[in-house]
């Protein structure tokens, strides 16, 4: 078991890295001041200098949620080896989804959740009352845990949103030339903020922390003082001689106290559990006493961690921070919510997102026509956004998703809030007030528009929905892990180590190949040409594809007929969804589409948009064709009549052949020949007609399904619906081509 916890110590180093990551890397990277390279470089430094001062939070896994006194030591081994399974599966569950949540969290509900029912067990062995349970449990500090949880969601989301709403409203968006007038003053309040915080909170546990305190005593206000007029010369110094904004320094400075202070605090989130059984390994074989009955009160005294563990951990940190791919997805989701530009946006709408954005907006405008014109002006002006190059979803990808302003803000407030909390001793969540904080000064920026609002509102509640799934999953999941390998030692140890080890391969494969896929050949295209010809030779490739697929789809579906295979009829319904989200695509790229024409080019976007409903309208034939074919299928309605799957395959046939004909004329331009395609795709519709009428006599003459029936006329009317379509398409293209 001690060998396992040592080994599971790192992985969790890994996993719990590879989530918070995102509480010190995303206001530098989303900025994009500094390279990525000199952002990792200044992370790795703070990282390790926080792990190797970190031994004074070590007590939290020792004696925090639990009183240790209460237990033996082969019970302490089982909460231990639960807490530390659960612990990684877990975060590796947020990192494979890309969602950030709380290392502190995580780890003290599930030392809590295996606390519980180890004392349960234990109650029940003695006879004792349920009410006992406060005597093995420190009720007091899990409370104060649970609300600190709600109230640094709170208060990080509305301080963020004042702090960055007035440093908006006096630098606005052009804030270059007032940040050269009074930018160094601003410079010199962020510089105190982090560097106070630095010390308070990113040092706490460091051998120097007392005597740092006892030094500051009561001079806590001077010293803020001081250090805001040295900071503000050295920031007016710095941009007098290097002629760059001291936001550089800020935001450098900034990202490395977070790290620090990450390392330093959230380290006993890793290897606390690990080196808590080792020091209870330690003081059990010096006593000899059995390990039923060995107590472990010792856990109690405060226990110094080895620097050469602590030295170790560290390195394990940096490693994995410049090497782990899932760190960086998990940073991806708060870059992408807290956007300045439209982009992909990576949630879904909901009815809870609907109705904030709906209501919050009525109120902000209510609010705001109640001010004095002149405010409103001035209020408007600040905010107004500097108007350049229109990029598309694509390329916004790779531009800097907020400017230095709003990347000091994110690391000025979330640092000063969590050296309040820390010197208050509140329990506190670095994750939750860095992503609250960043959330709040989007907000106030405006990142969250009209156009992405429900999306990042939906966003954000699903991150905030996970961190609640994190403290109720990690309860639970340790609980139950405790009560399995009490029940029995030998069996379900190993078993568990088996399942903890499959899930995460198994989360590391899927996350790898979601990274690794490579983009389909045969997938949609957006238009990227600027000329009219262009145009219409990249439409050109878009129409052989959706060709392409539809003969497959509608094959599919014909076959799947013929043979009642559901799976199959399954399989065509997600080839349609999978069409439909590229068209769809490609649809809203219409506004970048056209905002990036040339002025003699602007007749193309005409022709675009046309070739675009077309498609459309194939796509939406083909879903109605596939779902009407699974529907009847999966209710197990009668099979098709012989007569009427022999047609279905007859058109089949015949809807491959003519398709064929219509992409070797894309492909090779002869479209001085598609005048003969055509006539064939109206001589298989007036064939379709006929297949109508002729099921029209057998069904007032013979007794047949109304189901079959209902799908057989179904399915004739829509696939004329969709050769419609396809005729509409090639006249359309062929039209065009010859004008050009």
């Amino acid at each position: 078991m001690l060998i396992t916890l040592a080994l599971l110590a790192i992985v969790d180093i890994v996993v719990g890295v590879s989530n918070d990551a995102i509480n010190f890397l995303n206001s530098a990277i989303g900025s994009k001041v500094l390279s990525f390279r000199t952002i990792m470089i200044i992370s790795s430094i703070g990282i390790f200098i926080g792990a190797v001062y970190s031994s004074g939070m070590m007590e939290v896994a020792r004696k925090g949620i639990f009183n240790p006194g209460e237990f033996y030591f082969d019970e302490i081994m089982v909460i231990f080896l639960a807490v530390i399974m659960t612990d990684i599966l877990l975060l590796d569950f947020f990192n494979t989804l890309g969602l950030p949540t709380s290392t502190t969290v995580s780890i003290v509900f599930n030392l809590l959740g295996a606390a519980i029912v180890m004392s349960l067990i234990k109650i029940a062995e003695n006879n004792e009352s349920v009410s006992d349970l406060v005597n093995y449990i420190n009720t007091e500090k899990a409370t104060m845990i649970i609300g600190g949880i709600l109230l640094s969601v709170l208060i990080a989301f509305s301080i963020g949103v004042i702090v960055q709403w007035i440093s908006r409203l006096i630098f606005s968006f052009q804030y270059e030339k007032k940040l050269k007038s009074f930018g160094f003053v601003f410079g010199g309040i962020a510089l105190t903020a982090i560097t106070y915080f630095i010390f308070i909170k990113g040092l706490k546990g460091s051998p120097y922390y007392k005597d740092l305190i006892s030094y500051i005593g009561d001079n806590d206000l001077l010293i803020l003082i001081i250090s805001i007029i040295i900071f503000s010369l050295f920031s007016y110094v710095f941009e007098f001689l290097t002629k760059k904004s001291v936001l550089l320094i800020v935001i450098g400075i900034g990202t490395f106290g977070l790290a620090l202070a990450f390392s330093g605090n959230d380290l006993v989130n890793f290897i606390g559990v690990s080196m808590a059984a080792y020091h209870s390994y330690e003081a059990w074989i010096a006593s000899g006493i059995d390990a039923s009955l060995f107590s472990m009160e010792v856990l109690d005294k405060k226990v110094p961690a080895e620097p050469l563990l602590l030295f170790l951990a560290g390195g394990v940190m940096v490693v994995t921070l410049w090497f782990s791919k899932k760190a960086k997805t998990v940073a991806e989701t708060e870059i992408s919510l807290s956007r300045q530009i439209d982009t992909h946006e990576k949630f879904s709408p909901n009815f809870l997102s609907r109705a904030l954005v709906s209501s919050s907006s009525w109120f902000s405008s209510k609010v705001f026509n109640v001010l004095p014109n002149v405010v409103q002006n001035k209020i408007e002006l600040s905010f107004k956004q500097v108007q350049g190059k229109v990029l598309t979803k694509d390329q916004s990808i790779n531009a800097p998703a907020f400017d230095m302003i709003r990347a000091s803000v994110n690391l000025m407030v979330a640092g000063i809030l969590i050296s309040i909390a820390t010197s208050m001793k509140l329990p506190l969540s670095t994750t939750y007030v860095t992503f609250m904080v960043a959330m709040g000064t989007s907000l106030s920026d405006k990142a969250w528009g009209r156009e992405s609002a429900v999306y990042r509102v939906a966003g954000v509640l699903n991150v905030i929905g996970g961190w609640f799934l994190t403290a109720f999953g990690a309860l639970f999941a340790s609980g139950i892990v405790v009560f399995l390998i009490n029940w029995n030692k030998e069996i379900m140890i190993p078993i568990m180590l088996i399942i903890t080890v499959s899930i995460l391969v198994r989360n590391f494969l899927y996350h790898k190949r979601i990274q690794n896929a490579k983009i389909d050949p045969e997938s949609l295209k957006k238009s990227e040409s600027k000329t009219v010809q262009g145009i219409i030779s990249e439409s050109s490739d878009n129409i052989i594809k959706v060709l392409k697929r539809s003969d497959k789809i509608f094959s599919m579906v014909v076959n799947g007929l013929t043979k009642e295979d559901e799976e199959e009829l399954k399989k065509t319904k997600k080839g349609v969804k999978k069409l439909n989200s590229e068209i769809e695509d490609l649809r809203d790229n219409i506004f970048y589409f056209i905002k990036n024409l040339d002025e003699t080019s602007i007749r193309g976007s005409n022709f675009y948009i046309i070739i675009l409903a077309d498609l459309t309208d194939i796509a939406e034939s083909l879903d109605y064709i596939s779902k009407k074919s699974y529907k009847h299928v999966n209710n197990q309605h009668k099979k098709l009549r012989f007569n009427q799957l022999k047609d279905l395959n007859d058109i089949s046939q015949s809807f491959n052949n003519l398709l064929n004909q219509i992409i070797e004329v894309f492909k090779d331009q002869r479209f001085e020949t598609i005048s003969i395609v055509m006539s064939q795709l109206l001589q298989l519709r007036n064939n379709i007609n006929d297949r109508i009428n002729t099921q029209i006599n057998l069904t007032r003459k013979e007794a047949s399904s109304p189901k079959n029936t209902s799908l057989y006329f179904n399915l004739l009317l829509e696939i004329k619906d969709l050769l419609k379509s396809i005729l509409n398409l090639i006249d359309e293209y062929s039209k065009s081509y010859k004008k050009e």
